[in-house]
């Protein structure tokens, strides 16, 4: 299955697992900062709301065009160098965050961490690489803690830092992902054999050519679909979280930091500690579904909620969708052969990155008109039908978390429609008489 020596196998997960948590620690570090960062340029919350959701955007674009590269890179030449290279252009990165002067210098700093940011497609084929099929879901539920354990430690440091200077958590990013390099270039074995490699194409690396491979498989097809639903639907707390709980609950870095350390550690423990049992018991497809479940009434009471306590509660039930992602990807990967998984993954995040471009700019735009008053000729003629109870839906705060929850809704049902024909395909290949 690997290259990796069992004595070392240990070791190689304990570092992905580590530069994770420092890849996510980097990245949740500038979040409690970069939208108000964003404000101090252009001067005004619902506008920062549209130019937050266009930075998101550029960083989603980019993933999109750079992950199935990459995938297909590592396919060829291994993990190892395109993790250690990913790990140092993220270090360079951050430097020049710090250093932006203006709106444009901080966009273009977005646009690179895209590209270098496009590793997790290779962390999780090191993932497929080294353990077996029915152990992924356990094995991607890990690397989901470790990234809600960056989370945790992140936008707890950010928000701290950021009382320091909306520069200094730049600073501090910029070292961790510094470190991630230098601990993955002493301890990070390969863990792709030659054999088992598959030679770089165009064809297969550019963002369409690598979707190919999501057609050829008809369940992968409708699961790439769930994945673009749960990922749009996610993309609502970057695009106006910070700004949301600033406008309406009045809480600076330090709250918002707090807040996201919170939501880091249940989604760790439910990632860490509880898919793994759940999936046990109740199989990837009822898992998943559960996940998708919780997420969509969480998300719809954090709409809702009138106080910042409300909120917080809300958080609970949300914590499930953690159990959504590792149990998908674990369904995806069982589709394809070892020598896919990088380019599966490329694939992947091709389809989470349009959603990140697509979501960010529709959430931002509904944020920034349902608290700028931007609704008015929908207002005059909702008057006019006399529909005007309507209007105070349109013009909540919580508008795009309402939206958010009934795209998870609709992920939910073809969740269920499309991983139970993909069970029933893998119980028909496993059944199957062997070919004379």
């Amino acid at each position: 299955m690997s290259i990796v020596p069992e004595k070392r196998l240990k070791a190689a997960i304990g570092f992905i697992f580590v530069t994770a948590v420092l890849d996510i620690v980097a990245m949740g570090i500038i979040i409690p900062v970069l939208p108000q960062l964003i404000e101090d340029f252009v001067g005004s919350n619902a506008r920062a709301g549209i130019i937050n959701g266009v930075f998101v955007a550029l960083w989603a674009g980019m993933q999109f065009v750079a992950s199935p590269i990459i995938g297909s890179l590592s396919d060829q030449y291994g993990r190892r160098p395109v993790i250690l290279l990913s790990c140092a252009g993220l270090a360079i990165d951050y430097v020049l965050m710090a250093l932006a002067p203006d709106l444009w210098w901080l966009a273009l700093g977005r646009i690179i961490a895209g590209v270098t940011s496009s590793s997790f497609t290779t962390i999780y084929a090191y993932m497929a690489d080294v353990t077996p099929p029915e152990q992924r879901a356990r094995a991607y539920g890990l690397i989901g803690a470790a990234f809600s354990g960056g989370f945790v430690l992140g936008p707890v440091i950010g928000g701290f830092l950021g009382e320091i200077g909306p520069r200094a958590p730049f600073w501090a990013a910029a070292v961790m992902s510094a470190i991630a390099f230098v601990y993955g270039a002493f301890i990070l074995p390969e863990s792709l054999a030659p054999e088992k490699r598959m030679k770089f194409s165009w064809r297969r690396a550019n963002p369409v050519g690598a979707m190919v491979l999501l057609g050829r498989h008809p369940e992968l097809t409708g699961l790439a679909g769930v994945t673009f639903l749960l990922h749009f639907a996610h993309h609502v707390f970057s695009a106006v979280f910070v700004l949301y709980a600033q406008y309406r609950y009045g809480w600076g870095p330090r709250e918002v930091g707090m807040l996201l350390a919170m939501v880091g550690l249940l989604d760790m423990g439910m990632q860490g500690l509880i898919v793994g049992p759940v999936t046990k018991a109740l199989g990837d497809r009822k898992t998943m579904l559960l996940g998708l479940a919780g997420g969509t009434l969480g998300i719809m009471a954090m709409g809702w909620a009138p106080s910042g306590w409300f909120f917080v509660a809300a958080m609970l039930p949300n914590a499930l969708w953690g159990l959504a992602m590792p149990t998908l990807q674990s369904l995806m990967t069982r589709q394809v052969s070892e020598s896919e998984q990088g380019q599966l993954q490329g694939a992947t995040m091709s389809v989470a990155s349009i959603a990140g471009v697509m979501s960010p700019l529709f959430f931002g735009w509904i944020y920034s008109m349902s608290v700028g008053g931007g609704f008015e000729p929908l207002t005059d003629w909702l008057d006019r039908h006399g529909l005007a109870f309507v209007d105070s839906i349109v013009h909540a705060p919580g508008l795009a978390f309402y939206i958010s929850g009934l795209v998870l809704l609709f992920a939910g049902v073809l969740g269920w429609i499309t991983a139970r024909r993909a069970e029933r395909a893998e119980s028909l290949t496993v059944d199957a008489p062997p070919t004379p």
